[in-house]
């Protein structure tokens, strides 16, 4: 026979587990109670609040007052995107803590003035004001910007190394690229235009909104590089082409006869040819399908016609420009990815877009500030 079965041992091992499930479920009650956010808040990255004001703020920097309004859908999509970037940012920003990276006050200080140098303290103010953005707002948002570029210089641009087999390889890969079938002009250009663009994305934001503005900035960029300052920098900071300003108005190599397109105007064509390698050319006023732009172009280099060597130096910094840039993005990507993943991000106005099912939720309804009438 089996042993007998101790059933008060039993009832007791029972009585005992339902204090204990209790306690676990007021543990679990707690924390849900504890991690509950105000409506306000869109995000949460590693327990760090993200508020609609914020997004809100920014957003408004997207859009252009003058322009028409976008429709709720359009806005709210924007918003969405606003909302992304911030996530990103501040799950780089507790990286860049984590490894000691944050930027220090006095970089931030030196930042803050080399912005603020180009123009009056009136229109400074103006352009903090039009943006919706304090000092403090200003300088917070360049301590960021700053610590996630170290990291980032860090963790990713550091890792990447070209080797002369590298370049090697591409080049016989891609040996028909080289091989010039009429002549090509290799130009960087710093545009401005006389218009607000709510896509313009220079180092700087900084956007001339009338042609007087414009004709002020092109004058201080021209003042800038007759002291000598740096073309590709000039550009990153201060350019209105949306497409270039980010690589320092580099428009890459164009065939003579890409000159002669009817989407160039004249006076370009003009100046570019005019040029010498390495020289920059006075203010051109320019016409296109978007109206009239200010440019400064520079021809950096004129290739004649023919098969190009491996052992040419142009040749050989193309490839690495080329190889570098790839390595760049993908290696971005793959940490900007683990970084997420290794964070605890919560996103609740895409929940709430979600769970609208089609409906705008509270969450997508726009605040614009009132347009100001001028007299």
């Amino acid at each position: 026979m089996g042993r007998p079965i101790d059933r008060s041992k039993g009832n007791l091992r029972g009585v005992a587990l339902l204090p204990l499930a209790a306690l676990a479920l007021s543990v679990m009650a707690g924390c849900m109670k504890q991690t509950q956010h105000a409506p306000d808040v869109w995000a949460v990255v590693n327990g760090k609040e993200i508020k609609r004001d914020e997004v809100d703020k920014y957003y408004r920097t997207r859009v252009n007052p003058e322009g028409q309004e976008p429709s709720q859908e359009e806005s709210l999509s924007l918003k969405l995107n606003v909302l992304d970037e911030l996530i990103v940012n501040e799950v780089l920003l507790e990286r860049a803590k984590k490894l000691g990276l944050e930027a220090s006050d006095g970089e931030v200080e030196d930042k803050f003035t080399e912005l603020k140098s180009p123009y009056t303290e009136d229109e400074f103010q103006r352009r903090l004001k039009d943006q919706g953005m304090s000092v403090d707002d200003l300088k917070q948002d360049l301590r960021r910007q700053l610590s996630i570029q170290k990291l980032l210089n860090r963790e990713v641009l550091a890792k990447i190394s070209i080797s002369d087999q590298d370049v090697a390889e591409f080049y016989n890969a891609n040996k028909s690229q080289f091989n010039v079938a009429e002549p090509t002009y290799h130009l960087a250009q710093i545009k401005v235009t006389p218009r607000k663009d709510p896509q313009i994305r220079n180092r700087k934001n900084d956007d001339a909104t009338n042609e007087a503005e414009a004709v002020r900035k092109i004058k201080m960029l021209m003042d800038k590089l007759n002291s000598g300052a740096d073309f590709a920098q000039l550009a990153m900071d201060y350019s209105e082409d949306m497409n270039t300003a980010s690589t320092g108005g580099d428009l890459g190599y164009v065939p003579e006869s890409g000159l002669n397109s009817q989407q160039v105007d004249p006076a370009l064509k003009k100046a570019v040819l005019a040029l010498k390698p390495g020289q920059v050319s006075q203010p051109i006023e320019a016409r296109d399908q978007t109206g009239v732009s200010f440019h400064i172009l520079k021809l950096i280099a004129r290739e004649a016609p023919g098969q190009r060597n491996l052992n040419e130096p142009q040749v050989q910094q193309n490839i690495r420009d080329t190889l570098r840039s790839r390595k760049e993005q993908l290696l971005r990507s793959a940490y900007l990815a683990i970084a997420r993943d290794d964070a605890q991000v919560t996103n609740y106005l895409a929940q709430q877009v979600i769970e609208a099912a089609g409906k705008l939720p509270d969450a997508a309804k726009t605040y614009m500030p009132p347009r100001s009438i001028v007299h």
